[in-house]
């Protein structure tokens, strides 16, 4: 096969792993993202501690996270029927992947969230604030470098994700390689098509690395940083009364 031949298909097949992945990272930083807070707020000590429904939330997510993501596919057929009217394609291929995703993030979020320095919680508590401005100028500000870099994880993960989903006929870059780099013997295409996942995967990585650095050297955003301003400045306050 010529690269002129090959050239449309690994156009599509780019544009088809992108428009999956894209899709179900989505799908899964805005339903993760509250489920992964809800499991530490839930929890023993937490905000809205009901051990109950932590236990239950924490089990759905694990039985989730246990299954092959290929037989999460097969069990979801008739699911994903219903929602796109069709089990094949990459419209397909996104209700899997994002349900997928979502109690990985998920679990990802809940150990970033519990990095947050709890004295910054108890000040926000000490100045009225209730649960939802704790999360919101609190917990997802100072943890959002952690965040970033969970979901720069995810996306990698649900590139692979979408590959073994080419393997029944999602399309994208894996449906390419067994098509037509395993089944044809087309062992050229298929060496390019693991070569572009390769790049595309490293610059995910870089763009995710860098902006999580960036800012974790900003100390995160919001209000956060002063109030570990006036905190570090409370002892001094009281050795002054003291001396007074």
């Amino acid at each position: 096969m010529t690269w002129s031949e090959m050239q449309p298909l690994l156009s599509q097949a780019c544009g088809d792993t992108l428009y999956m992945v894209g899709w179900s990272t989505l799908i899964a930083v805005v339903a993760g993202l509250p489920l992964g807070v809800l499991l530490v707020l839930t929890d023993r000590g937490g905000l809205l501690q009901n051990l109950v429904a932590n236990k239950v939330i924490g089990q759905v997510v694990n039985i989730a996270r246990s299954l092959p993501f290929i037989i999460l596919m097969v069990a979801l057929m008739n699911f994903t029927r219903t929602i796109t009217g069709t089990t094949i394609g990459r419209e397909a291929a996104i209700v899997p992947l994002a349900i997928g995703a979502i109690p990985f993030f998920a679990r990802l979020v809940e150990t970033a969230v519990r990095e947050v320095d709890g004295g910054l919680v108890e000040a926000v508590q000490a100045m009225g604030g209730n649960t939802w401005t704790i999360v919101r100028k609190v917990l997802v500000p100072e943890s959002l470098p952690s965040l970033i870099a969970s979901t720069t994880t995810t996306i990698v993960a649900l590139i692979g994700y979408s590959a073994m989903a080419g393997t029944v006929g999602a399309g994208g870059l894996g449906d390419i390689a067994i098509r037509y780099g395993y089944q044809r013997f087309e062992t050229q295409l298929m060496w390019i098509t693991v070569a572009i996942l390769a790049v595309v995967i490293s610059l995910i990585q870089f763009a995710g690395d860098y902006a999580a650095r960036s800012l974790h050297r900003r100390g995160g955003t919001g209000p956060a940083p002063k109030l570990r301003l006036l905190r570090a400045k409370e002892p001094a306050a009281a050795d002054i009364g003291k001396v007074a």
